[in-house]
């Protein structure tokens, strides 16, 4: 029956909630008897004017509701109720040995608030649609090693990638296989063992332990609330004459700074000044409705764009795109290859579609509305606190209390069920400075309820100061 047209005008609630209210209804009806087929999930958001994500969500509320079943290749259908549906598959349990860079011990903890990945808004069935189509379209090239870069790649991460008034050329462009590869790529492109790199002194450090296991070194600069300190950035340059710089100007990664455009013109005159190459990731800028200046529109002729799907859309895909300097795409290309491994075709294919057909950016529209809820929420649960948030930006980053140290309150928080990060695990290097600060993310658990239940435990926690004077060994 995919004739079915419902009327969402009237109702409470959200749209996924009200359509997924409408099927049931419409099956205790027999409008919808057993056996009746759903509309594909396209042709419905088109028809009632909602995101595709929207009636993913719908759909997989009413399957959790054991009203409807999913076939992969052929549709969703009503399910006969007077007879039971048949049993899910059980996967077997998979042991893990570690989890990220986390400590292994904290692993069996209820609620991950040290991720943000985008959170859960349906679109596992946009990706199970596609990943459909492609396995039928390319049948070979899904199960075969990639042996091509199809434009419609470049042209994808191009499109994903813009920014303002910026857009890179095609051509510039290489797909990768998520946002750290890609900068791994590019610092393994352009420098060689023993070449320094720039940090930021609170960064995504993965990056920096990383680039430390192929050889390279790390050199710190110092930031502010804006992020990259540019005198001290000229200092560093002109004293430790760093090959590339890594940064994160928008909704940096913990500290939420966003740099001004004046800043950022000032960081590319001082790179060009030192020959200094940048990247500038932009893994979170994505999520702001009205983006800064790019370092890549200042300095385009040194400046790697990176950016990817993880935060916005899902991290599962591992998307990732770099808008190389002009004549830099095949080195950055091998690199990437030779590093990774290669990119499947499959993922690369399936974010490419995600981006072309619209799919991403309606994914997108609504992680940043569960965001904002979210946000919206954490700023009233901690209201009286210090601590540092954006509507757009799926984490804290929260100052403790006393006495609370950092390292002693993610285990305290641990042993409530909660996991966060402590400050060391954003620190590129050794320091003597101290924030007393932790990140606490909100997007990987996979309901509100979670995010309001790790909220009131960490606020728990935080009023009761005493218990920062306990052993939490």
């Amino acid at each position: 029956m995919t004739n079915w047209l419902p009327d969402l005008s009237s109702g409470a609630g959200p749209l996924y909630m009200r359509l997924a209210d409408h099927i049931e209804t419409d099956i205790a009806k027999g409008v919808l008897p057993p056996g009746a087929k759903l509309p594909p999930q396209r042709d419905l958001a088109f028809d009632i004017g909602v995101t595709i994500g929207t009636v993913g969500r719908a759909y997989a509320l009413v399957r959790e509701r054991g009203l409807v079943s999913g076939e992969v290749g052929r549709g969703t259908f009503v399910l006969d109720r007077d007879r039971p549906a048949p049993a899910p598959l059980q996967p077997a349990p998979v042991a893990r040995s570690t989890e990220a860079q986390r400590a292994a011990s904290t692993a069996g903890a209820r609620l991950r608030m040290d991720s943000t990945a985008a959170p859960d808004v349906g679109q596992s069935a946009v990706v199970e649609d596609l990943i459909v189509e492609i396995a039928r379209a390319h049948p070979y090239e899904t199960i075969d090693y990639t042996r091509a870069w199809p434009l419609a790649w470049r042209q994808a991460g191009a499109q994903w990638l813009r920014s303002g008034d910026w857009a890179p050329e095609p051509e510039n462009v290489v797909p990768t296989l998520g946002v750290h590869a890609a900068v791994m790529a590019v610092i393994s492109a352009v420098t060689l063992p023993g070449d320094k790199v720039v940090f930021e002194k609170l960064t995504y450090s993965s990056i920096s332990r990383a680039a430390t296991l192929i050889g390279r070194r790390t050199a710190v600069v110092g930031s502010d609330e804006q992020g990259c300190d540019p005198e001290d950035f000229d200092r560093l340059c002109a004293q430790q004459h760093p090959k590339i710089a890594f940064l994160m100007p928008s909704l940096q990664n913990p500290t939420l700074g966003i740099m001004s455009a004046e800043r950022r013109r000032a960081i590319a005159e001082i790179a060009r000044k030192h020959n200094v190459w940048l990247i500038e990731d932009a893994i979170y800028g994505v999520l702001l409705s009205e983006p800064m200046p790019t370092l890549a529109s200042f300095a385009p002729e040194r400046t790697f764009h990176v950016g990817g799907l993880s935060k916005a859309v899902a991290a599962g895909v591992r998307a990732g795109w770099v808008a190389c300097p002009a004549h830099f795409a095949p080195r950055v290309q091998t690199a990437h290859k030779m590093v990774t491994g290669g990119i499947p075709f499959l993922l690369a294919e399936l974010a490419s579609r995600l981006v072309h057909s619209g799919s991403a950016e309606a994914i997108r529209a609504d992680v940043l509305h569960e965001i904002a809820f979210r946000e919206a929420a954490a700023r009233q649960t901690f209201a009286g606190y210090d601590f540092a948030s954006h509507p757009a930006a799926p984490f804290l980053w929260m100052k403790l209390p006393d006495p609370w140290l950092s390292a002693t309150f993610k285990k305290a928080a641990a042993n409530e069920g909660v996991l966060v990060d402590d400050e060391d695990e954003y620190k590129p290097g050794r320091t003597e400075q101290t924030f007393h600060r932790i990140r606490v993310g909100f997007t990987s658990v996979p309901t509100r309820d979670d995010a309001l239940t790790g909220f009131a435990t960490i606020r728990r926690l935080f009023d009761n100061s005493g218990a920062g004077y306990d052993s939490f060994g």
